[in-house]
């Protein structure tokens, strides 16, 4: 007896609008099933609070999910003022309440000192480990522990409204930024305390909001074309027209929006494939002027996106090392 399928060798990106009170991995299962597809990974995890852009990789993208979750986002929160919270958002428990008086000409002043290059302490309310034991779960226990403050960026920290005791801001930050925090922080520098009310990702890399779909709507892709004319007995993924679901997705490559692009004979990619080096030749620097004009010796360490010449396919990301290109993650065709 053959073995059965685990599932459609898809490959490419989903934005989904992540509903509220759902799991980052709860949606990431049902996209996965809906699509059918062999292998399925997220790009950083929402809170459950949280609703908004949560790219979902199918099939050989996964192997590029870390530069999107390396990549700088985007947040519309809305921060009530006056209480703390455990969890620094809304789900938590109150745990200090303090009457409000501020004003929007304090909370500009005050909010500039988070901005720009600043060190963040982790919320115990994360899945960052200690001892290889998630945060949270040291929380929910009652135990704390001492986390080192973490370099982030806050490229943007735009009060948008201001209505007593909530204020409405836009957030653009780098990796490792946990906004709870960035508001709890600013609730202590006001002297009233405050936590997340609403948070929604608005932006991950470049990827445009428009391109957002729900879990209803990806849904219905799937319901609006079942068709029993293509139903292969032991299939369960079979009986459906994908054309309109895969439509949707974006090319792989879309995850390294901010690597160059290097262009390489098949031939040598397919000796990539083979886990061999590819020495630097005189063809491959003029096919790539672009690249080497900044020297050889400049380029050891650095990571390019990898097409074949012929059809300009894509094939992964590659590294230079000592003269020489070398494998960093190529997909498989």
């Amino acid at each position: 007896m053959g073995r059965k399928r685990k599932g459609r060798n898809i490959n490419g990106i989903v934005l989904v609008d992540k509903p509220q009170g759902a799991s980052s991995n709860n949606v990431l299962q049902k996209v996965r099933a809906i699509y059918g597809a062999a292998k399925a990974g997220h790009t950083g995890a929402l809170d459950p609070l949280a609703t908004g852009m949560l790219p979902v990789c199918l099939g050989e993208a996964t192997k590029f999910s870390q530069y999107l979750l390396d990549s700088d986002k985007s947040y519309f929160v809305t921060a009530k003022l006056g209480e703390r919270t455990d969890t620094s958002d809304a789900d938590g428990e109150i745990v200090e309440t303090r009457p409000v008086s501020t004003s929007i000409e304090e909370i500009e002043r005050l909010k500039a000192s988070l901005t720009g290059d600043i060190k963040q302490v982790p919320t115990m309310f994360s899945a960052l480990k200690h001892n290889g034991q998630p945060l949270y779960k040291l929380a929910r226990q009652g135990i704390t522990v001492d986390r080192p403050a973490r370099p982030i960026t806050i490229f943007e920290f735009e009060l948008l409204d201001f209505r007593g005791d909530e204020v409405d801001f836009q957030v653009r930050c780098s990796k490792g930024t946990y906004i709870r925090t960035l508001i709890d922080d600013l609730g202590q520098l006001i002297g009233c305390g405050a936590h997340v009310k609403v948070l929604r990702r608005t932006q991950v890399a470049n990827y445009p909001a428009d391109r957002m779909l729900t879990l209803e709507q990806i849904q219905q892709l799937k319901d609006d074309n079942l068709d029993d004319a293509l139903k292969v007995e032991g299939d369960r993924y079979s009986g459906v027209d994908y054309t309109a679901l895969d439509s949707q997705l974006l090319p792989m490559q879309t995850a390294l929006i901010g690597l160059p692009k290097l262009v390489m004979p098949a031939k040598d990619i397919q000796t990539l494939r083979f886990g061999q080096t590819v020495p630097v030749y005189e063809a491959l620097v003029l096919a790539n002027q672009d690249v080497f004009e900044q020297g050889l010796q400049n380029l050891d360490g650095h990571e390019f996106v990898a097409f074949a010449a012929e059809g300009d396919e894509f094939a992964g990301v590659v590294e230079f090392s000592k003269g020489e290109v070398k494998v960093k993650r190529l997909v498989v065709v």
